[in-house]
Protein backbone atom coordinates (compact mmCIF):
# COMPACT_ATOMS: atom_id res chain seq x y z
CA UNK A 1 0.00 0.00 0.00
CA UNK A 2 1.41 3.82 -1.07
CA UNK A 3 1.33 6.03 2.10
CA UNK A 4 0.75 9.70 1.23
CA UNK A 5 2.89 12.54 2.90
CA UNK A 6 1.99 16.39 2.43
CA UNK A 7 5.00 18.67 2.14
CA UNK A 8 5.04 22.05 2.06
CA UNK A 9 8.06 23.63 0.22
CA UNK A 10 10.22 23.33 -2.43
CA UNK A 11 10.26 20.16 -4.71
CA UNK A 12 13.72 20.64 -5.76
CA UNK A 13 14.91 20.27 -1.83
CA UNK A 14 13.11 17.09 -1.74
CA UNK A 15 15.28 13.39 -0.80
CA UNK A 16 13.64 10.87 -2.71
CA UNK A 17 14.25 8.72 -5.36
CA UNK A 18 11.88 10.41 -8.29
CA UNK A 19 10.89 14.09 -9.10
CA UNK A 20 8.54 14.68 -10.52
CA UNK A 21 8.41 17.46 -12.99
CA UNK A 22 5.68 19.54 -14.23
CA UNK A 23 7.28 20.15 -17.65
CA UNK A 24 5.89 21.59 -20.58
CA UNK A 25 5.39 19.61 -23.76
CA UNK A 26 9.06 20.86 -25.43
CA UNK A 27 11.16 19.42 -22.24
CA UNK A 28 13.26 22.23 -22.49
CA UNK A 29 12.47 23.93 -19.60
CA UNK A 30 10.60 26.61 -18.25
CA UNK A 31 9.22 28.86 -15.71
CA UNK A 32 7.57 27.46 -12.68
CA UNK A 33 8.49 23.91 -11.11
CA UNK A 34 9.91 22.82 -14.59
CA UNK A 35 12.17 25.96 -14.10
CA UNK A 36 13.18 25.86 -10.78
CA UNK A 37 13.91 21.48 -11.41
CA UNK A 38 16.29 22.26 -14.30
CA UNK A 39 17.81 25.62 -12.20
CA UNK A 40 18.45 23.26 -9.48
CA UNK A 41 19.02 20.03 -11.24
CA UNK A 42 21.62 21.73 -13.50
CA UNK A 43 22.80 20.78 -17.26
CA UNK A 44 22.44 17.44 -17.46
CA UNK A 45 18.68 17.29 -17.08
CA UNK A 46 18.48 19.36 -20.26
CA UNK A 47 21.24 17.33 -21.62
CA UNK A 48 19.15 14.22 -21.51
CA UNK A 49 15.96 15.96 -21.97
CA UNK A 50 17.19 16.72 -25.71
CA UNK A 51 18.26 13.54 -26.17
CA UNK A 52 14.55 12.22 -25.04
CA UNK A 53 13.10 15.06 -27.57
CA UNK A 54 15.18 14.06 -30.75
CA UNK A 55 13.71 9.96 -30.05
CA UNK A 56 10.31 11.43 -30.00
CA UNK A 57 8.11 10.66 -32.96
CA UNK A 58 9.22 13.33 -36.35
CA UNK A 59 5.17 14.82 -36.30
CA UNK A 60 5.47 15.26 -32.57
CA UNK A 61 9.44 16.94 -32.56
CA UNK A 62 9.13 19.27 -35.35
CA UNK A 63 11.64 22.17 -35.19
CA UNK A 64 12.44 25.50 -37.36
CA UNK A 65 15.46 26.72 -38.76
CA UNK A 66 17.62 27.86 -35.91
CA UNK A 67 16.37 24.96 -33.53
CA UNK A 68 13.48 26.58 -32.19
CA UNK A 69 11.02 23.85 -31.48
CA UNK A 70 7.28 23.98 -33.32
CA UNK A 71 6.32 20.65 -32.58
CA UNK A 72 4.49 19.67 -29.67
CA UNK A 73 7.03 17.27 -28.25
CA UNK A 74 5.79 15.27 -25.31
CA UNK A 75 1.74 14.62 -25.32
CA UNK A 76 -0.46 15.82 -22.88
CA UNK A 77 -0.80 13.45 -19.95
CA UNK A 78 2.56 11.12 -20.96
CA UNK A 79 5.35 11.12 -18.96
CA UNK A 80 9.14 10.03 -19.20
CA UNK A 81 12.51 9.77 -16.81
CA UNK A 82 15.82 11.57 -16.75
CA UNK A 83 18.82 11.63 -14.45
CA UNK A 84 18.18 13.85 -11.73
CA UNK A 85 21.23 15.75 -12.16
CA UNK A 86 22.29 17.69 -8.76
CA UNK A 87 19.14 17.49 -7.18
CA UNK A 88 19.09 14.91 -4.12
CA UNK A 89 17.35 11.70 -6.23
CA UNK A 90 18.05 9.64 -8.88
CA UNK A 91 15.14 10.67 -11.70
CA UNK A 92 13.27 13.13 -12.87
CA UNK A 93 9.93 11.93 -14.42
CA UNK A 94 8.75 14.83 -16.57
CA UNK A 95 5.04 15.03 -17.52
CA UNK A 96 2.94 17.26 -19.01
CA UNK A 97 -0.03 18.65 -17.41
CA UNK A 98 -3.35 19.98 -19.31
CA UNK A 99 -4.17 23.96 -19.40
CA UNK A 100 -7.31 24.07 -17.76
CA UNK A 101 -10.07 24.89 -20.24
CA UNK A 102 -13.69 26.28 -18.97
CA UNK A 103 -15.47 24.54 -21.44
CA UNK A 104 -13.43 21.17 -22.10
CA UNK A 105 -13.23 18.40 -19.40
CA UNK A 106 -9.63 17.64 -19.09
CA UNK A 107 -9.42 15.63 -15.88
CA UNK A 108 -8.71 12.49 -17.68
CA UNK A 109 -5.18 13.90 -18.82
CA UNK A 110 -4.72 15.14 -15.41
CA UNK A 111 -5.11 12.08 -13.67
CA UNK A 112 -3.01 10.59 -16.67
CA UNK A 113 0.08 12.38 -15.65
CA UNK A 114 0.21 11.27 -12.55
CA UNK A 115 -0.65 7.36 -13.55
CA UNK A 116 2.06 7.74 -16.10
CA UNK A 117 4.31 9.38 -13.71
CA UNK A 118 3.56 6.45 -11.46
CA UNK A 119 4.35 3.98 -14.13
CA UNK A 120 7.51 5.19 -14.82
CA UNK A 121 8.83 4.87 -11.35
CA UNK A 122 7.65 1.37 -11.35
CA UNK A 123 9.95 0.87 -14.48
CA UNK A 124 12.47 2.72 -12.86
CA UNK A 125 12.60 0.89 -9.43
CA UNK A 126 11.70 3.78 -7.93
CA UNK A 127 10.06 3.83 -4.32
CA UNK A 128 9.89 6.97 -3.43
CA UNK A 129 8.40 9.76 -5.42
CA UNK A 130 7.44 13.37 -5.07
CA UNK A 131 4.51 15.17 -7.01
CA UNK A 132 4.05 19.24 -7.39
CA UNK A 133 0.38 20.27 -7.90
CA UNK A 134 0.96 19.85 -11.65
CA UNK A 135 -1.17 21.94 -13.84
CA UNK A 136 -2.38 24.32 -10.80
CA UNK A 137 0.07 27.21 -12.04
CA UNK A 138 0.78 29.19 -15.06
CA UNK A 139 -1.95 25.62 -16.56
CA UNK A 140 -4.61 27.28 -14.37
CA UNK A 141 -5.65 24.17 -12.95
CA UNK A 142 -8.49 24.96 -10.15
CA UNK A 143 -6.36 23.92 -6.85
CA UNK A 144 -9.45 22.09 -5.53
CA UNK A 145 -10.63 19.99 -8.48
CA UNK A 146 -6.84 19.34 -9.34
CA UNK A 147 -6.19 18.05 -5.50
CA UNK A 148 -9.17 16.04 -5.74
CA UNK A 149 -7.63 14.44 -9.04
CA UNK A 150 -4.37 13.80 -7.89
CA UNK A 151 -5.30 12.23 -4.64
CA UNK A 152 -8.01 9.93 -5.96
CA UNK A 153 -5.79 9.17 -8.80
CA UNK A 154 -2.61 7.73 -6.79
CA UNK A 155 -4.81 6.01 -4.46
CA UNK A 156 -6.77 4.11 -7.21
CA UNK A 157 -3.15 3.66 -8.90
CA UNK A 158 -1.76 0.29 -8.80
CA UNK A 159 2.23 0.76 -7.73
CA UNK A 160 5.13 -0.50 -6.09
CA UNK A 161 5.68 2.86 -5.17
CA UNK A 162 5.66 3.07 -1.56
CA UNK A 163 5.61 6.40 -0.73
CA UNK A 164 4.18 9.63 -2.92
CA UNK A 165 5.19 13.05 -1.15
CA UNK A 166 2.80 15.87 -2.61
CA UNK A 167 5.01 18.60 -2.18
CA UNK A 168 2.99 22.38 -2.31
CA UNK A 169 4.55 25.39 -2.80
CA UNK A 170 2.59 27.30 -0.65
CA UNK A 171 -1.01 27.36 1.81
CA UNK A 172 -3.30 27.35 -0.13
CA UNK A 173 -2.00 24.50 -2.85
CA UNK A 174 -1.14 22.28 1.02
CA UNK A 175 -4.56 22.92 2.76
CA UNK A 176 -6.44 21.62 -0.65
CA UNK A 177 -4.54 18.82 -0.80
CA UNK A 178 -5.34 18.04 3.01
CA UNK A 179 -8.90 18.48 2.67
CA UNK A 180 -8.74 15.55 -0.36
CA UNK A 181 -6.78 13.80 2.10
CA UNK A 182 -9.15 13.56 5.30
Amino acid sequence: MTTIELVQGDITRESVDAIVNAANSSLLGGGGVDGAIHRRGGPAILEECRRLRASLPQALNSVRAGGTPIGKGLPTGQAVATTAGNLDARWVIHTVGPVFSATEDRSALLASCYRESLRVADELGARTVAFPAISTGVYRYPMEDAARIAVDTVRATKTDVEEVRFVLFDEQAYEAFARQLR
